[in-house]
């Protein structure tokens, strides 16, 4: 996710843990995924653009040590969500011509690192808009009735999660970084106009059948390493301002999701907190078994990412595990097995 919105998730409130601590089998059949590099699981690799991440160092804690177009070590949050359900320990990503939809009927990812929910934000490294992503959904949806049947692809679409991982490149690769949306709109009416198209994606998906959705806040994104370089107030600390705008948006999603669990018939919206256990890492590394959580592992950690990961292989960190970021801008797959696990104890807490 180039400055991308890596925020990532939690596992709905949906369903009931049984007494030995997994999640009932057979509630969620399939996990299905919109976003940003949070959750692109390799998509990009089938596009033309530079934000990619199919080489090494990438993928280097992978299952075979090979990279898959995930801006991580390792797994993503995702992964280890569809793991808890008892599907596939890894999602795929939907433009792998080498999968079959029988391969994609568990779980899927639609996610292009780089993109936002503004289209504008997509088109600065030309890579799938939100608009793209849903007219996958709904190629993948008639695949699966043609393969599955109508009643079997109606349950996979029906009883599904859907979780949505974007944002933060609205912000940090888009309205801070060019002019156009800072001319057209002031912070707050940004916040609205995302918002708005969050919504109008929730409604497509919904129309389409589904109805099990997680839909994830932003992260403190001014603690991003690259966030902390670049912040001329004050170099090398998190940029207060972009936490404060994430803040803000968040609260505007969970209202957001209120309003839609009242509005469409049979929605179950979760909004996934991220920020709370993004920001205690980040506060107090060492409570967490991390020794850095200013730099990422690759290169100077201050603001390699994707290619300059690359080109810096011989400043990469001998242990993953105790950094909290990966690239200046990516968390590594030991932070996204916490923040996975968090927020999934926490959310099926409330709802036991």
């Amino acid at each position: 996710m180039s400055p991308v919105g890596w925020l990532v998730l939690l596992l709905p409130a949906l369903l009931r843990r049984g007494s030995s601590g997994v999640a009932a089998a057979g509630k969620v059949p399939a996990v299905i995924v919109f976003g940003d590099s949070s959750v692109d699981t390799g998509n990009n690799n089938f596009i033309p653009t530079i934000a990619r991440s199919n080489f090494w160092p990438y993928g280097r804690d992978y299952a075979d040590g090979l990279p898959t177009g995930r801006f991580s070590n390792g797994r993503l949050a995702t992964d280890f969500i569809s793991e808890a359900f008892g599907l596939p320990p890894c999602i795929p990503a939907y433009l792998d011509t080498n999968l079959t939809i029988d391969q994609l009927a568990s779980g899927v990812s639609f996610a292009s690192a780089a993109t936002g929910l503004d289209n504008a934000t997509a088109g600065v490294l030309s890579v799938i808009t939100i608009g793209e992503q849903l007219q996958y959904f709904r190629e993948y949806k008639e695949r699966l009735r043609i393969a599955k049947g109508e009643a079997e692809a109606g349950e996979i679409i029906g009883e599904a999660l859907y979780i949505w991982s974007i944002g933060t490149n609205d912000f940090i690769e888009n309205y801070y970084n060019l002019p156009e949306r800072r001319m057209q709109y002031t912070v707050a009416e940004y916040e609205a106009y995302l918002l708005g198209l969050a919504e109008s994606a929730i409604r497509d998906v919904h129309s389409l059948g589904g109805r099990k959705m997680d839909f994830t806040g932003l992260t403190p994104m001014g603690c991003l390493p690259a966030e902390r370089i670049g912040n001329r107030d004050n170099p090398g600390e998190c940029n207060e301002d972009y936490n404060a705008v994430a803040r803000s948006f968040n609260g505007k999603l969970q209202g957001l999701a209120a309003r839609l669990n009242k509005d469409l018939p049979g929605l179950q919206l979760v909004y996934a907190d991220t920020y709370k256990i993004l920001t205690s890492v980040v506060d107090k590394p060492a409570d967490y078994g991390f020794e850095n959580a200013v730099q990422g592992c690759c290169g100077t950690g201050l603001f390699e990412a994707g290619y300059f990961c690359s080109l810096s292989t011989s400043l990469l960190c001998q242990n993953a595990n105790k950094y909290v970021f990966f690239d200046a801008i990516h968390p590594t797959e030991k932070m996204y097995k916490i923040i996975a696990d968090t927020v999934m104890n926490t959310t099926l807490n409330v709802f036991l």
